[in-house]
């Protein structure tokens, strides 16, 4: 029961499309993430994603459309649902998701399958 820093969790990492555990509740996670460049199509079955914009500009892409946040703004993404994420500079975004979700869902990918569980 201490408070979190955002701002200086996300000042411990560097690297990108590595989500970070910061917070544990009722069996959800928030992660921390930065990212640049583009994430691959994937889905998650079973689990629903939320996604909030800390720093920089943000976007889910589906199928049919795009969402572009900035910062404070944030969107669901429903279970079953193809999407990629992307930024075109370097962002930071919170993740809140089940625990122990794949970051690539349904995909297995050597370069953006992340380790799951890194708590920071």
């Amino acid at each position: 029961m201490t408070k979190i820093s955002l701002a200086d969790k996300f000042d411990l990492f560097s690297e990108r499309w590595r989500p970070k555990v910061i917070a544990e509740l009722n069996g959800q996670e928030v992660k921390l993430v930065k990212v640049r460049g583009t994430f691959p199509w994937h889905l998650h079955e079973d689990q629903d994603e939320m996604f909030l914009v800390w720093r920089g500009v943000f976007r889910v892409e589906f199928r049919d459309h795009i969402v572009e946040m900035r910062p404070g703004e944030m969107v669901v993404v429903p279970r079953g649902v193809e999407h990629r994420t992307a930024a075109d500079e370097e962002a930071e975004v919170l993740l809140f998701e089940p625990a122990g979700v794949r970051n690539t869902g349904n995909v297995e990918d050597a370069t953006f399958t992340a380790p799951q569980g890194v708590k920071i």
